[in-house]
């Protein structure tokens, strides 16, 4: 494979970051929302739309973090098993999470459809492909009730019917779900910059909050560009939280994740891999994620890593998709880039209030669907309406010593490696 790579967004070719529309500082505002990705804009329109003044603070350009640089899947997963939460939460509560997954999927695609949004919406599926361990019979039984609760089939995808979905050899077998699907993030956070712009919210790029305290019954915060007085305050900032921000920096975990593009390909190639144009992920703990671009002349494949080396993570990334689709092998990779995604310690999303300043956070790399369920969350709490979540202050714990830099990534990493190659070894 050709390793000569930018070091670019793919999604920015078409949506690059923006600055924001001038607009005159302001001293006091009603609501001050700290980042401008899916979690701050969805925060601000529905606030906007009840009458609030808004304001979102965005330390970058416009566009330029976590929700424009994944690969956009809408998947909103839980990384905890239901037996996992059924032995923390009982069986009651642990159904409440998957209810308000389905809830938050249709939510997004409901969204996107009643405004419009020209961000390449593909509800084409997604399938899992599984590795190692696993029990048909499980699978099957869990499938039957998702389908009696929700209205919703699961399929179980046989060895020998994965080739309909993919022509690589490497799964045992695969669960397609028909709700999951993908979109351009770009496309989608620039649509809701617009939607929320239209609705009177202001925005300011380049605006670094260096403090956020008390000031009575206000905020204060400080800023690059001055300070200003708030009402209310929600935090948007996720796995790129700063040092401004101390008691959420200690309490999330930011992962590299990073993804790669492939030269165009055609569409009759891109086909050829994957019939059907699905989503596609992996059952492994650190297992890759890839799907056909929106124009289907590409495929895009992402993954996690705990290393700072750029080169050696692209060769990585390279090999694996050559692993997946062994023809791909002499394909050009055209576009290499990374993110950081927030992970809580117990791998839980939150929303919780601390202090007046309300947190939606922690979406462990499935925020396409989470940051913008959340934040509208956030904004409902502010608003006295619907703003209950299952997410709803949940304990956002920290460890010892811990104060925002993930020294032991390369440790967690290994273990679940380990993990990956036991299960691969035992099946």
């Amino acid at each position: 494979m050709n390793s000569d790579t930018q070091s670019i967004c793919y999604w920015w070719q078409e949506r690059p970051p923006t600055s924001a529309p001038p607009a005159a500082w302001q001293d006091h505002v009603e609501i001050m929302i700290v980042g401008c990705g899916f979690t701050g804009l969805s925060a601000a329109l529905t606030l906007a739309r009840a009458g609030k003044r808004v304001v979102i603070l965005e330390r970058g350009l416009i566009g330029e973090g976590a929700s424009t640089r994944n690969g956009g899947i809408t998947s909103g997963n839980i990384r905890l098993s239901s037996d996992q939460l059924k032995r923390r939460f009982g069986t009651e509560k642990a159904q409440k999470f998957s209810d308000e997954a389905v809830l938050a999927r249709e939510d997004l695609a409901r969204f996107i459809a009643d405004e419009k949004v020209q961000c390449d919406f593909q509800p084409v599926g997604r399938v899992v492909g599984l590795m190692g361990q696993f029990s048909v019979d499980r699978i099957k039984r869990d499938s039957a009730t998702f389908q009696a609760r929700y209205d919703i089939e699961p399929v179980f995808v046989e060895k020998n019917k994965m080739a309909e979905y993919t022509s690589s050899s490497l799964y045992d077998g695969g669960i397609f779900r028909p709700d999951i699907g993908g979109i351009h993030p770009a496309k989608l956070l620039h649509e809701m910059k617009r939607l929320a712009l239209e609705a009177g919210v202001i925005l300011f790029s380049e605006t670094n909050v260096l403090e956020i305290k008390r000031a009575h019954s206000d905020f204060l915060l400080l800023t690059n560009r001055g300070q200003v007085k708030a009402q209310h305050v929600i935090s948007a900032t996720n796995a790129y939280t700063d040092k401004a921000q101390p008691w959420l920096r200690r309490r999330l975990v930011p992962v590299i994740s990073e993804m790669i593009a492939t030269e165009k390909i055609g569409r009759n190639r891109v086909q050829s891999l994957m019939p059907k144009l699905t989503m596609f992920g992996e059952s492994k703990q650190l297992g890759y994620y890839y799907r056909p671009s929106p124009d289907g002349e590409r495929i895009l494949l992402g993954g996690r890593r705990s290393h700072n080396d750029h080169n050696r993570a692209r060769r990585h990334l390279q090999g694996a998709l050559a692993t997946i689709f062994p023809t791909l092998d002499d394909v050009s990779v055209d576009a290499h880039w990374q993110g950081f995604v927030a992970f809580p310690f117990d791998q839980l999303p939150k929303l919780v209030v601390r202090d007046g300043i309300i947190y939606p956070t922690g979406f462990c790399g499935s925020g396409t669907v989470w940051a913008r369920w959340l934040g509208q969350k956030a904004a409902l709490m502010i608003l006295g309406k619907d703003g209950e979540s299952v997410f709803s202050n949940l304990p956002l714990r920290t460890i010892p010593f811990y104060t925002g830099n993930p020294w032991f990534m390369p440790l967690a990493m290994h273990y679940y490696k380990l993990r990956d190659r036991l299960s691969a070894s035992t099946k």
